[in-house]
């Protein structure tokens, strides 16, 4: 699969992207599409493009541009419940990098190898990823949804994600639990824990359409654990809470040193007006200890910035290589974290924040370290439809290393600051083309640091095909 999609997909992008822009799916807020008329359909088949499928599933996020700024699964989407359906997706994304870095760090030389020496990189396609998505209806407001990573960085072989069942029905027709599904929403099983609102907009694998940009932040939080969180809703306020295993990979092993992690949500989305969209969120996560903490490493997709700030070393491969780029505060036995998340669109423009603060330690560490993340981004879409997008973000991480890791200046703070600027085209409800020149700088790190006095900056430009 992943030498096939490596080859397939630059060329079927290159010809999609001679095409002109189709009409395209202006639907508020990222909902699904009622089914057309017959009119409808004659005039959807004399347009240059197929329209996008229809959505038989409910209360289902679609995986091509008609999700942008969903955030949870639509609680009443008006889509009608008429028995067994079953929903086929995928997404297929590449890029083409061009991206310089350096540093300043003394030689530390092992085994005969400079540690702190660089990978010397150049301009040059990354290997295509790709998603499959499988949803089935199986009772009126009940459904599975399962992801499988069909290709990615980290792993060349294809893998399930998550799988979990969504439960937006009473199972039974009894007029109290019908009255108490009305407003609850549960969700269990294997799953992207929603912690925060930036996984709903960040790149999954090989999925790239909700992402204004090619990279996700910095100190990026997404994992998936098992477990359950139950939702209620009503005229925009929202209120979550939830418990998992607390392990990327759960497990009967070692039980003195697992423990559950704990979730909640608080907060409020509301179309204000014609015009304006407000949308607050509040999210904490904690677990006292476990044995595999992955808030902050549990991508196991990979960075889109392939080998920046990499060592020379022959072991240098983009598995081992996965999270170029990025920052984890190592905090993987003990954990307590919380993000506040604002979100405002107002015609076409879009702001997006994230205000985040990490406690804790490894399992070596007999003390609690602090890691605070930032980041702000502008999206401006226009033409109708808004098919044409430009987008600027800041984003910047600070925090002390474990002691085991003695790689800064004593007492103080290592960290990254990056600056994002990016356009893109939705040819089509599924088809997005986006460039981006991004420019990340480290700070804090001792000589003894590849990172000490580290940057990177360049261009990468990303096509991504999703239905």
């Amino acid at each position: 699969m992943r030498t096939t999609t490596r080859v397939l997909l630059p060329a079927l992008l290159a010809a999609l992207a001679a095409a002109p822009v189709a009409a395209q799916n202006d639907t508020p807020g990222g909902g699904t599409q009622p089914v057309p008329s017959d009119s409808a359909k004659v005039e959807a088949a004399q347009t240059f493009f197929a329209g996008a499928q229809q959505i038989p599933i409910q209360n289902y996020r679609p995986t091509d541009k008609r999700g942008l700024n969903m955030f949870e699964a639509p609680k009443n989407d008006g889509v009608p419940y008429d028995g067994f359906k079953l929903l086929l997706g995928a997404a297929f994304t590449q890029q083409f990098q061009t991206i310089g870095h350096s540093n300043t760090a003394g030689p530390k030389v092992v085994g005969g190898v400079d540690q702190n020496a660089l990978v010397e990189i150049g301009p040059g396609f990354n290997n295509a990823v790709a998603n499959l998505y499988l949803t089935a209806q199986l009772a009126r407001g009940i459904s599975v949804h399962m992801t499988s990573y069909l290709s990615s960085r980290h792993h060349s072989e294809t893998w399930v994600k998550d799988g979990f069942i969504l439960i937006d029905s009473s199972p039974v027709d009894v007029p109290l639990l019908n009255g108490i599904m009305k407003y609850t929403t549960l969700r269990v099983g294997e799953m992207e824990l929603n912690y925060g609102d930036s996984h709903f907009r960040r790149t999954d694998n090989g999925n790239a359409v909700y992402n204004p940009f090619v990279g996700n932040l910095i100190m990026d939080p997404f994992t998936t654990e098992a477990g359950a969180e139950v939702y209620v809703r009503s005229n925009g306020f929202l209120a979550m809470g939830g418990i998992t295993a607390g392990q990327l990979h759960p497990s009967v092993t070692d039980p003195r040193h697992r423990t559950p992690s704990f979730l909640g949500k608080l907060g409020f989305d509301r179309q204000l007006t014609p015009e304006l969209r407000l949308r607050l969120t509040g999210s904490v996560y904690t677990n006292p200890h476990s044995t595999e903490q992955n808030l902050f490493s549990g991508d196991r997709a990979g960075s889109r910035y392939y080998f920046v700030m990499e060592n020379a070393a022959p072991t240098s491969t983009e598995n081992a290589t996965l999270r170029s780029g990025m920052l984890n505060p190592g905090m993987n036995y003990a954990l307590t974290s919380w993000v506040i998340n604002p979100f405002v669109k107002f015609n076409g423009l879009e702001l997006f924040g994230q205000i985040e603060q990490a406690h804790g330690r490894a399992r070596t560490e007999t003390e609690n370290r602090t890691w605070k993340q930032y980041a702000v981004d502008a999206t401006y879409r226009f033409l109708p439809g808004e098919p044409l997008f430009v987008a600027a973000r800041y984003n910047t991480v600070r925090g002390p290393l474990a002691v085991a890791t003695p790689t800064t200046p004593l007492g103080g703070d290592v960290g990254a600051d990056r600056w994002q600027a990016s356009a893109g085209w939705y040819i089509t409800d599924n088809i997005l083309l986006k460039g981006e020149y991004v420019t990340q700088k480290y700070t804090g790190y001792a000589d003894t640091s590849i990172f000490n006095g580290g940057k990177f900056n360049g261009f990468i430009f990303e096509g991504t095909v999703a239905f």
